[in-house]
């Protein structure tokens, strides 16, 4: 039997996947309908001195007809204070067994401190500080503008720290040149956790008629934050960062583009404790956790994991900074003639975009990898539409990275993997 029963620092919840703050945690009833369908936890909106939207407030990116990515110019909860503490309460009254963490963001230290009381008394499981937003709040010192500012992020996390019991994470912004710096910083401040990505700043385009950037209100517009399917990479990225690093010692909740079991899988292998997901939701609504747990729980019972502490961060084993790659491994693309239609889309790729390392055969509609150029770079078996071409290691040579080879020396392995492993 698999047992998907997650913690991080000290919340506990049925499962690893919560509901990230955002719009389908603004009120009670949409808490508890998600409860109800099977997340394991939730993050309440973010709560703090209720602001006045925009209308229109999002943007999206497509591909091929679907929707991608999603720029948003929304802020933070609208409805007051009493009313969500209320309705926190209330979830939390009905749902005991379910993490509920409360979203904060406020400014002078007072604000920060008053609320806290009025947290605890609502029996949330713990606070989450939103440092990330990019967009409305930052212009007011508060959001992104915390978590752009390592030493003021430090402050702000120690005025919550020590006015409260609760387990406290703090949210961190993408919108950093080195996610450690700040991670270390709320570290430091005395959090219990963190949680990112929050959402990245960006355009979504641009209505080429009106020439308004969208989302368009009355004629204008603003840069907001992305989300949605296409920043995993981003939000995997910054996951790993601290998952590796021996400095960083606090456990994460991974946040962005999380749509499916395998991108939780993803991040939890790369460190994750918990995962949050917001777009996917607004897209497909609640029930897609069902196909979530499904999922994990038919993985992890084919590779005989039996709780996911078995596979939390085993993928920061092979994560390495690139002068430990091995120089001498070598792979060069093959084609199965059987299955490939002949399209010719890895021929141009490789001609115009790479190496000129495929070929026309006047005798075949089969294009022909010239071994002898090919890089092994994968582009083609990227794009070939057929998933026909695969890439076949050719070396056996001794594992040698650029830092040996630098030095003039040969390559341990395994101590190069055991140095950047960081935490499991």
């Amino acid at each position: 039997m698999v047992d998907l029963r997650a913690e991080i620092a000290g919340i506990r919840s049925p499962n690893p996947f919560w509901l990230a703050s955002g719009p389908p945690t603004n009120t009670a009833d949409q808490v508890m309908r998600a409860f109800d369908t099977g997340w394991g936890g939730a993050v309440w909106k973010t709560v703090g001195q209720p602001v006045e939207n925009v209308s229109s407030r999002y943007g999206g990116l497509f591909y091929k007809g679907h929707l991608i990515g999603m720029n948003n110019i929304e802020l933070i909860s609208d409805r007051p204070i009493e009313d969500n503490l209320r309705e926190i309460q209330l979830v939390k009254k009905r749902y005991p067994n379910h993490a509920l963490v409360v979203s904060l963001m406020f400014g002078p230290k007072q604000e920060w401190q008053d609320i806290l009381k009025r947290v605890e008394d609502t029996g949330a499981d713990g606070v989450e500080l939103n440092f990330g937003c990019p967009h409305g709040m930052c212009e007011r010192g508060m959001g992104s503008a915390v978590g752009q500012e390592p030493k003021v992020l430090a402050e702000i996390t120690s005025w919550v720290t020590e006015c409260t019991t609760l387990p406290v994470l703090v949210k961190l912004t993408p919108n950093v040149t080195d996610i450690l710096e700040p991670a270390l910083a709320a570290q430091n401040g005395g959090a219990h956790g963190v949680s990112l990505i929050n959402t990245v700043q960006s355009l979504m385009g641009v209505d080429l008629d009106q020439m308004v950037p969208y989302p368009i209100v009355h004629g204008k517009s603003t840069f907001g934050g992305y989300c949605g399917p296409a920043v995993k990479p981003i939000g995997l990225h910054m996951v790993a960062r601290l998952g590796a690093s021996p400095q960083f010692r606090l456990p994460i909740s991974g946040i962005g583009g999380i749509s499916n079991w395998k991108d939780a899988a993803e991040y939890i292998a790369l460190g994750a404790y918990t995962v949050q997901v917001c777009t996917a939701v607004m897209q497909y609504g609640f029930r897609i956790v069902q196909d979530m747990i499904d999922g994990l729980t038919h993985f992890m019972e084919d590779k005989g994991y039996k709780r996911l502490e078995d596979f939390r961060g085993k993928a920061l084993l092979n994560y390495l900074p690139w002068g430990d790659l091995d120089l001498n491994y070598r792979v060069v693309a093959e084609i199965d003639e059987t299955r490939c239609t002949g399209c010719l889309l890895c021929y141009i790729a490789c001609y115009d975009g790479t190496y000129q390392a495929i070929e026309r055969r006047s005798n075949s509609p089969v294009p022909k990898i010239l071994k002898d150029k090919c890089v092994g770079c994968n582009l083609c078996s990227l794009i070939c539409p057929e998933q026909c071409i695969s890439m076949v290691p050719i070396s056996s040579a001794p594992y040698l990275s650029w830092r040996e080879k630098e030095k003039g020396g040969s390559h341990d392995e395994s101590g190069a993997r055991r140095s950047h492993t960081g935490k499991t």
